[in-house]
């Protein structure tokens, strides 16, 4: 692998003092290096567009954190492009690197010493009035959440096209493997190994004593109906995709959410399984 695409965050690396550097390091060894810019908040700047990167590009290297990672893979995967994250943030489950290991990778990379894992990606859509919405992606998760007022909301789940249960909650988190380190175990949902293929779903300060996760099969079609809580108002709810608000849906409204066809492909380089760059991150992080 020769041939490289840095997406930065512009927060994280100041003066793009690091990028500068990784990319004058590749280009000594030999290789082509571009960057884009990322300011890690705007949806539609997370990652270059298909035109603007060279046809040579082998592979993306993401400087920031988890959610500049998320955001990126969100926007690479159509490319086919695999990634790999380095962390200049806090905890970040998601990047395999650290600033001072950013070197070491290069040179593995550079001499081909790394595999490629295949991350599964959610796909969902709303339905409304029986008409089905445009579809969008999520590496992480896609969360539906209460809007407005200080009050739960009722979500009716089906699985398969049936019935599952009436989560009376702030909402519920619909998760990839790879996002059950992300806000699924915020909310107490559990930590699964990001290869597995599954989905997760969590409910977000449930209302019912005895719910708890419910993990399916990654072959599944989850549909949540937003049900009528009160006769004298309709609730909303919102559906955010990686963090990003993209949907509202009101009593009535359904999402669907199900395994998108194609996957996100991270790069790996470390003979680490995930429990120990689990337990490597909780002991340096706390």
């Amino acid at each position: 692998m020769k041939h490289f695409l840095i997406i930065v965050n512009s927060f994280k690396d100041a003066n793009l003092r690091l990028t500068g550097e990784i990319k004058s390091y590749i280009e000594e060894r030999g290789g082509s290096c571009i960057y884009y810019i990322s300011n890690g908040e705007d949806e539609d700047a997370a990652a270059p567009k298909p035109e603007q990167i060279p046809e040579e590009t082998q592979g993306v290297i993401v400087l920031g954190g988890d959610g500049t990672l998320i955001r990126a893979a969100d926007h690479m995967m159509q490319s086919g492009l695999p990634l790999i994250g380095v962390n200049l943030g806090t905890l970040g489950y998601l990047c395999e690197l650290e600033e001072n290991s950013v070197f070491w990778a290069l040179d593995q990379l550079m001499d081909n010493q790394y595999i490629i894992e295949q991350r599964m990606m959610l796909v969902g859509c709303g339905i409304r009035g029986g008409e089905r919405e445009a579809s969008k992606i999520a590496f992480n998760d896609v969360v539906i959440h209460r809007t407005g007022s200080l009050s739960i909301v009722n979500l009716i789940l089906s699985v398969n096209g049936r019935y599952l249960n009436t989560f009376h909650a702030d909402g519920i988190i619909i998760s990839t493997p790879t996002g059950s380190t992300g806000y699924n175990m915020s909310a107490g949902g559990p930590i699964v190994d990001p290869k597995a293929s599954v989905i997760l779903i969590t409910p977000i300060n449930a209302h019912n004593l005895s719910t708890r996760s419910i993990v399916i099969g990654d072959e599944d079609e989850v549909v949540v109906e937003i049900g009528r809580r009160r006769s004298q108002k309709d609730e909303t709810v919102e559906v955010s995709f990686d963090g990003d608000n993209a949907v509202k849906l009101k009593v009535g409204d359904q999402f669907v959410i199900r395994k998108a066809e194609k996957t996100t492909q991270i790069l790996k380089l470390r003979n680490e399984s995930f429990l120990e760059i689990l337990r490597r991150k909780m002991e340096t992080y706390g």
